[in-house]
């Protein structure tokens, strides 16, 4: 992979946490959320897990509706007027508002944003393309709420970066305007799982058996892997927004991130791609515990900011 970046991740601090984090999520996270656990039950150890986040002081949280969907608005006193509609990962199959609540939590605090988790419907009860359908409907009623194109970005990680990217896609081919940037943490773009990295010091979360398990239940029989509703890496990537990439080194996904930066800057996207050695798959989800956790986060208020007064 030769995508480059215009990037220096910060020395990595806090090693025993980091040591300590690893074995957690490789015996609780890789061990258990995985087949033969029945779907049920890997939703329950997400959200057990998830329990244990720290959330910031000043933070507001309420649940509403948005586009016909539960949702959770994250908002601090003091706000610039952006909101971020942050769409969760887990695979399409696993996950919601309530799983993500620290990390919400900490990008509308650092970026003085409103922060609004969306609960679009998951597989296999609801398969593609629903998820999509909801995000573009959470869409449209941010502008029906007032809410300016140039106000609005969509934040996502794993399979939510999938949903953010396709969902702009999706409402470029319908003609309808775009959010202002797209930040995906360590996004699912390629369901084929032909280039997954096979990092040395090995992955605490994800298993390909997992991988190919979501897709089974997600996308339905006769759709292809490079589909480009299913797969952006396949889509045609013009006229996308500004792009924000994060992803760690010590992930299965990493070249998913790396192969979509590259395609996206070829098709005259602004593309921001930051890498992370030493970090595992949405390492971002520690905001408030991992010191780099919180810097990735600041860095994503940078990239909006920047793309904000240019």
């Amino acid at each position: 992979m030769t995508a480059s970046a215009e990037f220096t991740a910060p020395p990595l601090e806090q090693a025993l946490l980091r040591r300590v984090l690893r074995a957690l999520l490789r015996v609780f996270f890789r061990g258990l959320v995985r087949p033969p656990m029945p779907i049920a039950g890997q939703r329950a150890v997400l959200r057990v897990l998830t329990t244990i986040g720290k959330s910031p002081q000043g933070i507001t949280r309420s649940a509403g509706t948005l586009g016909g969907r539960p949702c959770e608005w994250h908002k601090p006193s003091n706000r610039r007027g952006m909101v971020m509609l942050y769409l969760h990962g887990g695979a399409y199959i696993i996950g919601g508002a309530n799983t993500h609540r620290t990390l919400c939590a900490h990008l509308a605090k650092r970026g003085q944003m409103d922060v609004c988790a969306l609960d679009y419907r998951l597989a296999p009860e609801h398969p593609y393309p629903a998820a999509r359908a909801d995000a573009v409907a959470a869409f449209e009623a941010l502008l029906a709420l007032g809410y300016a194109p140039g106000q609005i970005v969509f934040g996502g990680d794993s399979a939510g970066g999938n949903l953010c990217l396709i969902t702009s896609l999706c409402l470029r081919d319908l003609g309808r305007p775009q959010p202002a940037a797209l930040v995906c943490f360590s996004p699912l773009t390629d369901f084929s799982c032909a280039h997954l990295h096979q990092p040395a010091a090995g992955d605490p979360l994800l298993q390909r058996a997992w991988l190919e398990q979501a897709r089974s239940l997600y996308a339905p029989r006769g759709l292809n892997d490079d589909d480009p509703g299913l797969s952006p890496q396949f889509a045609d990537l013009h006229g996308l927004p500004a792009l924000l990439l994060q992803v760690g080194e010590d992930e299965i996904l990493r070249n998913d991130s790396l192969r979509l930066a590259e395609k996206a800057r070829a098709a005259g996207v602004d593309v921001c791609l930051q890498r992370y050695p030493g970090l595992w798959h949405v390492f971002q989800a520690h905001a408030g515990t991992l010191k780099v956790a919180d810097f990735a986060i600041d860095e994503v208020v940078s990239f909006l900011q920047q793309r904000r007064s240019s």
